[in-house]
């Protein structure tokens, strides 16, 4: 059983203080209630819901209400949203309000995907940093939540304007910044370029949040070196490897570098998390999600490549899955 994490405040958000030097990103399909309330005991200091469309809110959509769940077991958490223009984001922050249950209010001005871009929204802000910044008042103004942001370091490399956006930013009140330091047209190829925001820190009084290929803590060591950011935030690095928030933790404040979990550690974390989305979602529902998730917890090990195709091909019940985590811990192995 993991302890708790460190209740020290490492950075104060609006009035939110968070406990932790490790904030979980938000992911399509991934970010569901079931998975921030299993990733928090291992020392997640905010977390974010998956990406909520402004227009799905406000035009009733069953679906996107249900990004919307949170938990006491969930807080600190931030409901983050992605819009294209106040006329639908401030409707959609009041429905927000009227479900409750969260802490700050994020906005995703980063997001690459071409369905997203092409409305206006996600990275398409970073092309008009005047528009974005009255955008981001008016969204500061509708909010009783604090507000944050998330970026890139710019459109393409021939616009990088990451210090531009995050001026305008904190003028139009927003509480806190992640950087994923990409640009738009990089989308998650290359490598994150942390030294594109060096000095970024020393401009802003708000919190910064770095983000971008924090696989390991060494990486998230690089990156706060360079950009003296507050916090970093793990996304795709987290999805099989929950350990790693911990080990994040205890490198950043103590310099002591964790080992990795073994196998029979990894399918009782595996299983853990199997039965909270299945608990969510249902058992139909659950499972076809973990059969995209599962194979993550075991990458690395011997024998994954028979363990994963195991997954897709023979999990079809909760009661799969418990035989397959079962039969891991009892071998020792894959």
């Amino acid at each position: 059983m993991l302890s708790a994490p460190n209740e020290e405040t490492y950075m104060k958000i609006g009035n939110i203080d968070i406990p932790g030097k490790v904030v979980l990103g938000p992911m399509a399909g991934i970010t569901t209630l079931a998975y921030r309330e299993f990733m928090k005991p291992f020392g997640v200091g905010l977390s974010y819901t998956e990406m909520v469309s402004d227009c799905g809110l406000d035009y009733k959509n069953k679906r996107t209400y249900e990004y919307l769940q949170t938990s006491p077991a969930d807080s600190p958490v931030g409901i983050q949203l992605f819009g294209f223009s106040l006329e639908h984001t401030v409707p959609a922050i009041k429905i927000c309000e009227q479900h409750g249950g969260y802490d700050i209010l994020d906005i995703n001005l980063g997001c690459p995907v071409t369905k997203v871009v092409k409305t206006g929204a996600g990275s398409s802000w970073l092309k008009d940093p005047d528009s974005l910044y009255q955008y981001m008042k008016g969204v500061v103004e509708a909010s009783s939540k604090p507000v944050t942001a998330k970026i890139r370091l710019g459109w393409d490399e021939k616009s990088i304007n990451v210090f531009e956006v995050a001026k305008k930013l904190q003028q139009a009140g927003v509480a806190a910044i992640t950087v994923h330091c990409r640009t738009r047209s990089q989308g998650y190829s290359g490598a994150a370029d942390y030294q594109a925001i060096a000095g970024l820190k020393e401009t802003l009084s708000i919190p910064l949040i770095v983000s971008g290929d924090i696989f390991t803590p060494e990486k998230a060591l690089e990156a706060v070196s360079i950009t003296h950011a507050d916090a970093v935030m793990v996304a795709r690095g987290g999805v099989g490897h929950p350990y790693l928030v911990t080990q994040i933790n205890e490198y950043l404040n103590t310099g002591i570098l964790l080992p990795n979990p073994d196998v029979v550690t990894q399918a009782e974390y595996a299983l853990d998390f199997g039965e909270r989305l299945i608990k969510l979602k249902g058992e139909d529902t659950g499972v076809k999600e973990l059969r995209g998730i599962l194979p993550h917890f075991f990458s690395g090990f011997p024998g994954y490549k028979k363990l994963r195709n195991e997954i897709a091909m023979n999990i079809k019940t909760e009661e799969d899955v418990r035989r397959l985590c079962g039969g891991v811990i009892l071998r020792g192995g894959c």
